[in-house]
């Protein structure tokens, strides 16, 4: 069924038997009988062949959705076969939320890199959340996050301490924190969940919130006068070097938190990913 399935899957891609073929530097007819006959396996019709455009029959729906399902476990099991007998090299997909990854990852990745030079590396940068459900769905090998995860599915390892500190732009007087706009991260970022703990802890009630999607945008706005905010102090050193913003009574207002390496709670890590995460405790 693989060879019939994946022509299938590539057909819904495109939702286009023609585009197919010529991707696959097949004829189009030839298209259309791997897909009879993968129709003749399951005895189900996939597509609707009453419409002049390519339609999904509602059995062609669900065939799609598990046959992905299929095809990206057997890539995977084909990934952990190889692995074996192999070194370490080939693809490595890793996720990193932002403070990490933006700022500490390309360092890390570089020196694992200059070890292991047959390695490529793919990078997604996202928030927390969205990290943890792409190790989930197996479309990452590794991710880096700085918030917690709770979900069976994932173990979890401390690989650096990052400290946190609150920030606002350089000279501007600061002495009552709850009278200032806090500049924020979205729902389910780490930095986040650090700002909710850190104001939780202090007892803070700020007037007005923003919420920034990035740590980049947060250090603009601040630097430009638009608020406060709590931020890793590895995202800053550029900022305080180039005295645009200044740190707010580090010994009184701080916050520490943990990185962790997260990934798949399953015996069978490839022999790369392995030995990245390897690389990454050792290098904390």
């Amino acid at each position: 069924m693989n060879d019939k399935l994946s022509i299938f899957l590539l057909v819904v891609k495109n939702m286009n038997f023609s585009r197919t073929a010529e991707e696959l530097f097949m004829t189009q007819p030839a298209v259309s009988q791997y897909v009879k006959n993968l129709e003749e396996e399951l005895g189900v019709q996939l597509f609707d062949r009453s419409h002049k455009q390519v339609q999904l029959t509602k059995a062609g729906e669900i065939v799609a959705y598990y046959g992905k399902e299929i095809d990206t476990l057997s890539q995977s099991m084909k990934r952990k076969l190889d692995d074996l007998t192999s070194h370490v090299g080939g693809d490595l997909l890793l996720g990193a939320s932002y403070s990490y990854g933006e700022y500490l990852l390309p360092k890390r990745l570089a020196a694992f890199l200059d070890v292991y030079p047959q390695v490529v590396p793919s990078i997604c940068i996202a928030n927390t959340a969205e990290i943890a459900e792409k190790i989930v769905d197996q479309t990452l090998d590794l991710g880096i996050i700085e918030g917690t995860v709770n979900n069976k599915w994932i173990e979890s390892h401390k690989i650096a301490t990052d400290h946190l500190v609150v920030v606002a732009k350089s000279g501007q007087p600061v002495h009552n924190l709850d009278a200032h706009t806090w500049i924020i991260r979205e729902e389910g970022s780490g930095t986040r969940e650090a700002f909710d703990n850190f104001k939780k802890e202090h007892r803070l009630n700020p007037t007005h919130t923003m919420v920034f999607g990035s740590t980049q945008l947060i250090k603009e706005a601040v630097a430009n006068g638009l608020g406060l905010a709590l931020l890793s102090e590895w995202t800053i050193q550029d900022e305080i070097h180039l005295n645009k913003l200044q740190i707010i009574r580090r010994e009184d207002f701080h916050y520490q938190r943990d990185f962790h390496a997260i990934h798949l709670n399953t015996p069978f890590l490839t022999k790369t990913t392995d030995t990245f995460l390897d690389y990454l405790k050792r290098n904390k």
